[in-house]
C-alpha cells in the first residue's frame, strides 16, 4: 500500500481544535467537516488540499480533545497520511479507527517542507522525498493495523 501527495506543513502540537474548530462538531458528515478542515490554521487549506496530499507536521500532533472528528476532517478532505515526529495517543487510535494512514518519524517531520512531493510506502515504513530525493524510514504499521487501514477503517474491517 502507497501514499504520495504534496506536502501541507504545519509545526509542534496541531491540536484537534484547529483540526476542526468545535463551532463545526454539530456535523458527522465527513464532507462538510473536510470543507472546514485546518480552517483556524490554515484558512487556505482546503483551497489548497488536492486528492492524494500529505499533512508533515512536528511533535504532538493531534494533541486536545478527543473527537474522532479531526481525523474524520482530516481523511474526507483528500489527505492520504499524515506524518509528524509523534501523534497524542487519542488521536493516533482514532485515525486508524477511521482508516487514516499516520506515521511517525522525526528525521522527516524535521526535513521534509511544505510544497515538497512525498510517497510512502506503508508496508515497510519508508517516506521518501521525492522533490529532494531524500529516504526516511518511519515506523511501518503492524499486519493488523494495516489491514485496518485497508478495510477503510475498524467498523469496515470488523464487518468484512
Amino acid at each position: 500500500m502507497k501514499a504520495q501527495g504534496t506536502v501541507h506543513k504545519y509545526g509542534d502540537n496541531v491540536d484537534t481544535d484547529v483540526i476542526i474548530p468545535a463551532r463545526y462538531l454539530n456535523s458527522t458528515s465527513p464532507a462538510e467537516l473536510a470543507q472546514k478542515c485546518m480552517e483556524d490554521i490554515d484558512p487556505e487549506f482546503v483551497k489548497r488540499v488536492k486528492k492524494g496530499d500529505i499533512i508533515v507536521a512536528n511533535k504532538n500532533f493531534g494533541c486536545g480533545s478527543s473527537r474522532e472528528h479531526a481525523p474524520i476532517a482530516i481523511k474526507a478532505s483528500g489527505i492520504s497520511c499524515v506524518i509528524a515526529e509523534s501523534f497524542a495517543r487519542i488521536f493516533y487510535r482514532n485515525s486508524i479507527n477511521i482508516g487514516l494512514p499516520i506515521i511517525e518519524c522525526r528525521e522527516a517531520a524535521a526535513e521534509i517542507e511544505a510544497g515538497d512531493e512525498v510517497e510512502i510506502d506503508f508496508d515497510s515504513g519508508r517516506i521518501y522525498d521525492l522533490t529532494k530525493k531524500t529516504e526516511y524510514k518511519g515506523q511501518p504499521f503492524p499486519e493488523f493495523m494495516q489491514k485496518i487501514i485497508k478495510a477503510e477503517g475498524l467498523i469496515n474491517y470488523i464487518n468484512s
